[in-house]
């Protein structure tokens, strides 16, 4: 099979040919259509996230066709359009994953290639109203955005909702959902046009977080956060924590800008906030979203797609952190 090979770090893929995957009992092979990159695809390839191993075909999400399926699974079929849950063994709670959760695409070889075998539990079918590219740009962001808001975020209709860094897989779907569940949102981004994006998906406005008064303008304009989406951290974290509302929420689900170098504790138990962290999804929370999706009709932001054999230039443009959206891999179609 055709696959896309990480061989060392901070050195490009390579395409190459390697054997179909081995399956054990409960298996289904999908024959893919479409994968997307995620930025821990990106932080692997620079040789920043543990335990890399190599070479490896990198790759959490994807949308394809069942080749072979579990004869005693009937919600899944051959030549079934089908989504994967990129997270595995989550274990038994909803409050946290268990020390053996895991992400397809390392250890196990992931969606960059023709073919992939997963368990029979992280296969779903493909909501109707999307395409594979559609499908394929949903998994490992929309689940994560997905817990962030709702599992963790307990956000309400009608709560005001900041999003940081909108644009990124994440942060743009927490956008859409949080729209979707009728919250008032706004978000923040160093680049208007993506700000100007976001308000044509239903941002009620946005900021450019450079300005150093931007979250004062936010709470004039529009009142204090009840809920904080944010992957950022750093310096700013300051900011966010003015924001807030009393009793209000913020949910980190990354760090990008490292650890805040003050954190003014007075305000936070003053406040009474809640400070979540979040990461990935449990099973029920990739179900429920997927429910979202379906009632909703809510279509993945896509900002490119690239042909698996122009996998570099795809991560090229990931590594710019200029996209809105998701970056998708088209694989056979």
């Amino acid at each position: 099979m055709k696959s896309l090979v990480l061989n060392e770090v901070k050195t490009p893929f390579a395409i190459e040919e390697r054997p179909a995957p081995l399956t054990t009992k409960g298996d289904v092979v999908i024959k893919l259509h479409a994968a997307s990159l995620n930025r821990r695809d990106f932080w692997i390839t620079q040789g920043m996230y543990p335990d890399i191993k190599l070479p490896i075909i990198l790759g959490s999400d994807g949308a394809g066709e069942v080749v072979v399926a579990c004869d005693s699974i009937d919600h899944i079929v051959a030549d079934q359009r089908v989504i994967i849950n990129p997270g595995w063994d989550w274990g038994d709670s909803e409050q946290a994953q268990d020390p053996n959760f895991k992400i397809l695409g390392m250890p196990d070889h992931g969606t960059f290639a023709e073919i992939v075998a997963v368990p029979y539990q992280y296969v779903h079918p493909l909501p109707s109203h999307l395409d594979f590219a559609q499908a394929a740009a949903l998994p490992l962001a929309g689940v994560t955005a997905y817990r962030a808001l709702f599992s963790q975020g307990q956000l309400q209709a009608g709560e005001n909702v900041l999003i940081s860094g909108v644009g990124g897989g994440v942060a743009t779907f927490a956008l859409q959902f949080a729209v979707a569940a009728g919250a008032n949102v706004f978000v923040t981004s160093s680049c208007s046009q993506k700000i100007d994006k976001a308000i044509s998906l239903g941002a009620k406005a946005g900021y450019d977080y450079r300005q150093e008064d931007w979250h004062n303008a936010a709470q004039s304009d529009h009142g204090e956060m009840n809920l904080i989406i944010d992957s950022g951290a750093g310096d700013g974290y300051a900011n966010l924590v003015d924001l807030a509302a009393f009793g209000g929420r913020i949910v980190n689900y990354g760090a990008t800008a490292g650890p805040p170098r003050k954190l003014d504790m007075f305000k936070v138990f003053w406040k009474q906030l809640r400070l979540i962290g979040s990461t990935m999804g449990s099973p029920r929370d990739f179900s429920q979203m997927l429910e979202l999706v379906n009632t909703h009709k809510i279509e993945p932001a896509i900002d490119e797609q690239f042909d698996l054999e122009d996998g570099n230039k795809a991560f090229d443009r990931l590594r710019e952190s200029t996209q809105f959206g998701k970056v998708v891999l088209r694989i056979d179609e």
